[in-house]
């Protein structure tokens, strides 16, 4: 059976079809909020072109190594299928590799952390014609971008060069600067989730935005609408300082509790906390936030805070947790996987409100306030998050990350 294609793209991507396949423009930007398919549009039509462009292949990176399998390789796959083209195509996953049956074309797969694997890329015929950035602002800047391209777009006539990304919520991202930057060989596209078929993303998708909407606008704006919003280069922008009492503290009934393990140079941060989550609100009563403190004095100063209940521990120090359960807590390591720290700070963000007592809980109030998207050597913000002065924040990671399971935080493309 005949596929019609037109039936596959949503038709905010209508033009943006005919221009990749006129060849008209080499870098397609392709940005948006959550839902607005971008990524599913760039996955279905990387196999069309290598399918018209027989000596060409492509490669698909993103800025870490280990999310491929469960992103982009996932994204090609489903791509492939959503044109009717899977049994034209040979899977593998280890290499992550696709192959086109007819020709021996591949889309090869890469993690920009291991830069050796790009440089050495060798392929039976033909040149690499494709590439595909996915979330371009993870990226350091266009230097970056730039010796990428200088690598792989070599040997070859015609070259499409995919980006897609939801623009970060800061103006001062070197992507939200660069894309203000007219380029006569670049097409930029932005799309939401209201340009797509309400019956692709389902009843609930629209239910999770209208209630963003009617809460927290300006984060709805930026997360399903894909709106610059913010200035500077702060992570959190929903902190609220007050003083938590005793008395809303002994009515708490969903309390959480966090350890990120240090010693010598990082404290250990040990953190208390409540989630409404009626109300999406995190309250943060309780710290302990101290260096060369030894496993036996943290448990004594532990365990009268949280008595029988749960303590979710970073999963990095299994001797740790294994010594402090001998004491008697109830302690277990985190699950952490691929994009698990940038899943988490996503829910954090997105909760209507963390309230912090800074009496309570001085350490843990200074580092969400102060805490910033990390910079490149030009100064521009990127989208990656600093490994410093992030010890509570961690701890706070760990406890909620029960609750995060359950939020429809990961549906971004």
């Amino acid at each position: 059976m005949k596929i019609n294609i037109a039936e596959k793209i949503a038709p905010c991507f209508d033009d943006a079809f005919f221009d990749i396949h006129e060849h008209n423009h080499t870098h397609y930007w392709l940005k948006g909020g959550r839902g607005s398919t971008k990524s599913s549009f760039i996955s279905t039509q990387i196999p069309l072109l290598l399918i018209n462009n027989p000596m060409c292949h492509a490669v698909v990176l993103r800025k870490v190594g280990n999310t491929l399998r469960n992103s982009v390789y996932n994204q090609i796959q489903w791509g492939i299928s959503h044109v009717g083209l899977t049994n034209k195509f040979k899977f593998i996953t280890s290499p992550l590799e696709i192959t086109y049956k007819k020709t021996g074309q591949k889309i090869l797969f890469f993690g920009v952390d291991d830069k050796t694997k790009i440089k050495s890329i060798k392929l039976p015929f033909g040149y690499v014609g494709i590439i595909w950035y996915e979330e371009l602002d993870q990226f350091t800047g266009m230097e970056e971008i730039r010796s990428l391209n200088q690598s792989l777009m070599r040997g070859g006539k015609k070259f499409w060069c995919f980006s897609s990304f939801n623009p970060p919520k800061s103006r001062d991202n070197w992507v939200n600067g660069e894309q203000l930057i007219d380029d006569i060989d670049r097409y930029i596209s932005h799309t939401t989730y209201l340009q797509v078929p309400r019956g692709w993303l389902g009843e609930q998708f629209y239910l999770e935005a209208d209630k963003l909407k009617n809460t927290r606008e300006k984060l709805y704006k930026h997360e399903y609408l894909g709106e610059v919003t913010g200035t500077g280069g702060s992570v959190f922008d929903n902190i609220e300082e007050r003083e938590i009492t005793d008395e809303e503290i002994s009515q708490f009934d969903r309390r959480k509790h966090g350890i990120d393990f240090g010693f010598a140079v990082d404290p250990l941060a040990f953190l208390c906390g409540h989630y409404d989550k009626k109300h999406e609100i995190l309250y943060l009563f309780d710290e302990i936030y101290q260096q060369k403190l030894s496993n036996k004095r943290a448990y004594e100063l532990i365990k009268d805070k949280v008595e029988r209940r749960r303590i979710t521990a970073d999963s990095a120090e299994p001797k740790s947790i294994a010594e402090l359960r001998g004491y008697g807590l109830n302690i277990y390591g985190a699950r952490k996987g691929p994009d698990s720290v940038e899943y988490g700070m996503k829910w954090l963000q997105s909760l209507s409100k963390i309230v912090i007592d800074k009496k309570r809980c001085p350490n843990t109030y200074k580092e969400f306030v102060n805490y910033e998207y990390a910079k490149n050597k030009d100064g521009d913000f990127i989208s990656e998050y600093p490994d410093k002065n992030n010890h509570a924040i961690d701890a706070c990671r760990y406890m909620c990350e029960d609750e995060m399971k359950h939020s429809g935080i990961g549906v971004l493309k």
